[in-house]
Order: structure tokens, then sequence, then C-alpha cells
């Protein structure tokens, strides 16, 4: 039994040699798996500080491509934020020091043109019936004080009246005895100017030299005028950021025709 069992695993004629080629494919193919894992291994994986890296880096890249973007259509508001934030987040990489290179200049125009709009804001422009005619208006409120009423700063064209320049505030309006003088502050530098109240009671303050006024006004900066309330005879000074008035907006008007005319 033993020799019919070794026939038939070991045929006659059949090498020896060949029963050992199963384990030796075994061995060579276990090796090529060492091998490819070796190979595969050769770049280790990036710890938890160099995905951290990896990340901010493509964030970095990313805001860059947006900032870029904003310079091109020129919103120079979105442009300046996106810009601060690369430089806050991302201070030391490439591109922080690509924005720096043109934020500052961006900032600048940004609040030049910001700072142009708000005090163009400041004026109101308007034309309206008024007292059988039509009137024209350009009038700014005072920003200082911040509290209180405010005082409007009128510029006045009407058909029938002609041009004139006042003060209007709130009853019971302003000492003026006759003619009175305002100590008036323009960019620092000190003029005194004519006034009188109306004969109609109403809380206003009639600048005399309208043409002169409106003059200065349209070189200034800043106009501040030192006023007397008769509530209390508080003493106020009433300040106007003035640097917005665009003549153009104040229309002009033509004189009223007498009637059968």
């Amino acid at each position: 039994g033993g020799s019919l069992q070794a026939s038939r695993l070991f045929p006659p004629g059949m090498p020896l040699m060949n029963v050992a080629f199963p384990c030796r494919a075994v061995m060579a193919s276990g090796f090529a798996v060492l091998l490819a894992a070796c190979s595969q291994g050769g770049a280790p994986a990036p710890d938890a500080a160099q995905q951290q890296a990896q990340a901010a880096n493509a964030d970095a890249v990313r805001n860059l491509d947006a900032y870029r973007q904003l310079l091109r259509i020129h919103n120079d508001e979105m442009a300046v934020t996106m810009g601060k934030e690369i430089v806050r987040r991302f201070p030391d990489s490439d591109a922080a020091k690509e924005v720096q290179q043109t934020l500052p200049a961006i900032e600048k125009r940004y609040t030049e043109a910001s700072e142009k709009s708000r005090l163009e804001r400041l004026w109101l422009y308007q034309v309206a019936p008024m007292a059988g005619g039509t009137q024209s208006t350009a009038t700014i409120e005072n920003s200082q004080p911040a509290s209180g009423d405010r005082v409007r700063l009128v510029l006045r064209r009407h058909t029938s009246w002609g041009q004139s320049v006042f003060l209007y505030g709130s009853k019971p309006g302003f000492v003026c005895r006759g003619n009175c003088s305002i100590a008036t502050h323009v960019d620092g530098r000190t003029v005194s100017v004519k006034a009188f109240a109306p004969s109609t009671g109403e809380p206003a303050l009639m600048i005399r030299d309208d043409k002169a006024f409106i003059a200065m006004l349209g070189k200034a900066k800043k106009i501040s005028m030192d006023v007397t309330l008769v509530d209390g005879e508080k003493k106020e000074t009433l300040v106007y950021e003035v640097a917005g008035f665009d003549p153009a907006k104040w229309t002009a008007l033509g004189k009223s025709k007498p009637a059968g005319k």
C-alpha cells in the first residue's frame, strides 16, 4: 500500500525538483509583496503639524486668488478686507508678501474715497415750490455738538427773493440783537461773519454777505460757528464738515417774471 501511494504522489519520471517549485513561487511572491511595501513606505505620511501647514497654505492660495480677482474688478473695500485677513492669518506666507506689495496703496485709496463719499452725503439738495415761487436749497446739518437739536446751514436760491445763506435751528432760536457778529473758524482761521435775526421771528440767523460766505465755503473743509442760543443764553460752537459741497448740484434758478409780462 505504501508504494502505491508513493507512485501516485511521485509518478515515474517526474523530477523531484518540480515538487519544490510551488514553495519557491510562494517565497518569490512574498518577497515581491515585501519589496512593494517597502517602496510604497519610502515617503512617510505627513504628521498632524504638516497636514495643518498644508491646509493653511491651501487656504492662503485660495484667498490670494480671491484678492487678485477683487483687484481686477476694482472692489477696493472687499480687497482691503481680504488683504488684511491674509496678512493676519498667514503672516509669513508668500501670499502675505504679495498682498503687502499692493495693500497699502489700495487701503489709502479706499479710505480717501470712503471719506469723500461720506462728506458728499452730508449735503442735501432740493428744488421745491415756496411762497408763490420756487426755491433751490443746499443744506447741511452740524456734526458737532453731537447731542441736542440739529442746526441747519442753508444755501438758498429763490425765484423772487434771490440768494441767501442762513442758519436754521429750533425755537426759541438765537441771540442776535439787530446786527451781530458770529466768530467763524474756517480750517483753523478765524473770521467775523455779520448776521441778523429775521423780523418774522423764525429761529434763524441770516448771513449778511451771502456771496462772500459761499465763496469761503467752497474752498473750506470745515467751518465752525460760535452762536448763543436764546434758551438759557447757552453758547455753542456749531461744526459743519462742508468739504463735500458740490455747486453743480445746487440748482440755479431764473427770476420770476412779474404778472402780466
